[in-house]
């Protein structure tokens, strides 16, 4: 998988947790590395930060899912926009899973490994459409 935020430090959180629960992991800090990144060694995963300086990573995942030989790879969004607004467009764009700084870190490779094991169940367009009917009612409840 690919850990991709501009925190070396959350970097290194992300992927000491990550190889604890049996992932491989590689890392990048930026946009123009995650997208080589992808590009030399496809991963099974991709957690993005949102808000990187330059290309935000909005802008990652919408290139990532635009292209059809990498529109497959889920991306889970790591960040601290916690707004409905802002998960609603990270699952509108594609988004396998949303989570919200700060988070558990003890917790962060049983949230993945459950989402790919979704995957591998063919179950990746019904975790996106339940997060988007969820995030919906969210909005109009409001």
């Amino acid at each position: 998988m690919l850990v991709v935020d501009d925190d070396p430090g959350m970097v290194l959180l992300c992927r000491a947790n990550l190889r604890e629960s049996g992932l491989r992991v590689n890392e990048a800090t930026s946009a123009s590395e995650a997208l080589e990144s992808v590009r030399f060694d496809r991963p099974d995963l991709i957690l993005l930060d949102i808000m990187m300086p330059g290309v935000s990573g909005w802008q990652v995942a919408a290139q990532l899912l635009g292209d059809e030989a990498t529109d497959e790879i889920p991306i889970i969004f790591l960040t601290a926009l916690s707004g409905t607004k802002q998960r609603l467009r990270a699952f509108e764009l594609g988004a396998v899973g949303y989570v919200t700084k700060p988070f558990d870190l003890a917790a962060l490779g049983s949230t993945v490994v459950a989402v790919l094991d979704q995957i591998e169940r063919g179950e990746r367009s019904a975790l996106i459409a339940e997060n988007l009917d969820a995030l919906r009612a969210e909005i109009h409840a409001s």
